[in-house]
């Protein structure tokens, strides 16, 4: 059997991580997985962690799932894997269905791929080629409408509608034309606009009444809903040119869970149907209960255009992503083969059958555990300790999406100025979490706390604990005045 210290050798010898400064991984014994079970990960050690981000958004149930890993079993014992094109399969087949029927009404039409940013490259392709079919070839639109500080994925196409500039920058020559409208974050308003009555998300409470409008006041803010506006000068300036808007509902995830105010989501919605721009939901890190619905949209009744999913979708088993649309987008595909209508894009393993049966019965159990309605009492928990987090002197902000959160860390609080990049002050609060049992990682100084959907309250308790320990023992303890909270 290969040691651990060996195996370490060859990982820093022939792999190469992802978003990783591989210099400074050289420097430190790596981390290796032997085994997970539950919301816990073992090291080589022998050592367990909580599973405190999912495996990176990913595990809804907890690792080694017995239903998940019977699903998994008996499609071995049938087939691994078929190419779709030109054939299909019962897991595939019967996955599409039980998509169709959760997501919001009208998107019936499932397309295939293999991860969030593939999702979404689909729906960028597709609804250009949809304007193409529908507008003919004097069609000017070029340009797509996302917002600041927003992250769609690794591929050219994602990272094109993506608003995080160190990931855009050495890319930029590459990259097709997007426009960005202002990120709709309180705490970080560009117009100086400071919410009066800050308050955590937990997925509870479905927004209610009119979809906002630009100009119209908001009562906990006094703002007049600006972020909209400048979405609706750039949709009526470019409406011509406009292929589709991009979102990802209720939460910027990977620029440090960035939660939109209430009814933002479904003001950006009207928006593009009042000037007829297809809107693309990015549902990858928020969809599956992660927020508290099963997809985020339908928490302010929003039906997109398209809707993308991956991450969550088989449980963290295995890679599958899709991308839902409507009939009508899907007839305008219909026609002879001599008119090249044809959908032209696919992958290798594009509906792969294992992936299908473990997304199938991950489905069926979420349904069967009534979650995400069932997980309020978590959603709760975690708000109860983020409301006393905010009290941290090093900590700035606070912010709840669901089971989706984020704790801000700065030099100062009062000013909100942040700690110097190479501190590496959240990986430093990390590093603290793993001494004391839990496995999260950073967006910089923001720590991510994403737990399993499947953690028990107790394991809750000992997470937020650690976390809180961390804080203390990196940073100092002790509590400041109150922080904002969202």
């Amino acid at each position: 059997m290969t040691s651990a210290k060996t195996l370490g050798r060859w990982d820093k010898k022939y792999l190469w991580h992802p978003f990783t400064q591989q210099a400074e991984w050289n420097k430190e014994e790596p981390t290796i997985v032997q085994s997970a079970r539950g919301v816990r990960l073992k090291d080589q050690h022998g050592r367990e962690y909580i599973d405190g981000v999912s495996s990176l958004w990913v595990t809804v149930h907890g690792h080694r799932e017995p239903a998940l890993d019977r699903a998994l079993r008996r499609q071995l014992d049938r087939v691994a894997h078929s190419t779709f094109l030109g054939l299909t399969h019962e897991p595939a087949i019967r996955l599409g269905k039980a998509l169709a029927a959760i997501a919001p009404t009208g998107l019936s039409r499932v397309f295939y791929s293999d991860n969030g940013a593939t999702a979404v490259e689909v729906a960028l392709k597709m609804a250009f080629q949809y304007r193409a079919h529908t507008e003919g070839p004097s069609s000017h639109r070029r340009e797509y409408l996302a917002l600041s500080h927003s992250y769609h994925g690794d591929t050219l196409g994602a990272v094109s509608v993506g608003g995080i500039a160190h990931f855009q920058k050495v890319f930029r020559p590459l990259l097709f034309r997007a426009r960005f409208a202002p990120s709709p974050h309180c705490d970080r308003c560009p117009f100086r606009k400071k919410p009066s009555a800050p308050r955590l998300r937990t997925g509870d409470e479905p927004v209610r009444g009119p979809a906002p409008r630009p100009g119209a006041a908001r009562a906990e803010t006094g703002c007049r809903w600006e972020c909209l506006a400048g979405a609706e000068k750039i949709l009526k300036e470019r409406r011509s040119r406009l292929v589709a808007a991009i979102v990802e509902p209720l939460v910027q995830a990977a620029v440090g869970m960035w939660i939109m105010p209430p009814g933002y989501l479904r003001g950006f919605a009207r928006l593009c149907r009042k000037y007829q721009v297809p809107l693309i939901a990015d549902e990858v890190a928020t969809g599956f209960g992660r927020t508290g619905t099963m997809f985020a949209v339908q928490q302010e009744g929003v039906v997109p255009d398209f809707l993308c999913v991956a991450k969550s979708l088989t449980g963290g088993y295995l890679p599958l992503a899709a991308t839902l649309t409507s009939d009508k987008i899907f007839r305008a595909f219909l026609g002879r083969y001599d008119e090249f209508k044809s959908f032209f894009h696919g992958h290798t393993y594009t509906a792969n059958p294992l992936a299908c049966a473990v997304a199938l019965e991950n489905l069926r159990l979420l349904q069967k555990k009534n979650w995400p309605r069932g997980l309020a009492p978590l959603r709760r928990d975690l708000s109860l300790f983020l409301k006393e987090t905010a009290n941290h002197p090093r900590v700035g902000h606070v912010r709840q999406m669901g089971l989706m959160a984020g704790i801000e860390l700065v030099a100062d609080r009062k000013t909100g100025r942040r700690f110097p990049p190479g501190d590496r002050m959240g990986a430093r609060v990390c590093r603290a979490a793993r001494e004391r049992g839990l496995w999260i990682r950073p967006l910089g100084d923001t720590l991510v706390i994403l737990p399993p959907l499947g953690i028990g309250r107790v394991d809750l308790g000992r997470m937020t604990r650690a976390v809180r320990e961390s804080l203390d023992a990196v940073l100092g303890g002790g509590a400041g005045p109150g922080s904002d909270f969202c």
